[in-house]
């Protein structure tokens, strides 16, 4: 007696087409983060007057963030440089008109005492002279001491017709 075994089928002809319809029904998944179960921690946070937030310095983990209108704009391991930009900020936006408050946490206040009495000065002093350097330095990046954009530019490029 020959005994052909059966070929019995697992599944149906139709079953990747439910399976593909299926996921497609399904809600999208968010993008997984890198570091998302580990929560920032605000220690600067600049408001305008109505109470909206416009930057904040926080601590995520062991690593400093600079967010900037919602977005986060760098990192670092030190947040005092970051500190002297919303600093800098700050005084942009008084110049505008604009009433902007800048808090920091006790955390961060030591941290800039520290790195001041390294320097021997007092957080203040040093806090303004660090937002001074950022100050010319953002000046300096965005004038043209000659008055000659088109010798700055790009001689590949051209002008757009």
């Amino acid at each position: 007696m020959c005994h052909t075994p059966h070929f019995i089928p697992t599944m149906s002809r139709n079953s990747k087409a439910k399976r593909d319809k299926k996921r497609k029904q399904q809600p999208k998944r968010a993008f997984q983060r890198l570091n998302r179960d580990v929560d920032v921690e605000n220690h600067a946070v600049m408001q305008d007057a109505e109470g909206n937030v416009v930057a904040a310095i926080g601590l995520q983990g062991t690593e400093w963030l600079l967010s900037v209108g919602g977005q986060t704009m760098g990192g670092g391991d030190n947040p005092v440089p970051m500190l002297a930009m919303l600093m800098h900020l700050q005084t942009l936006q008084e110049r505008e008109g604009k009433t902007v408050s800048l808090t920091y946490s006790q955390q961060l206040t030591q941290f800039v005492a520290d790195l001041a009495a390294d320097e021997n000065q007092t957080p203040e002093d040093y806090l303004a002279q660090l937002a001074t350097e950022f100050e010319a330095d953002a000046a300096g990046g965005h004038e043209d001491p000659d008055g000659d954009a088109a010798a700055d530019a790009d001689p590949t490029e051209r002008p757009a017709a």
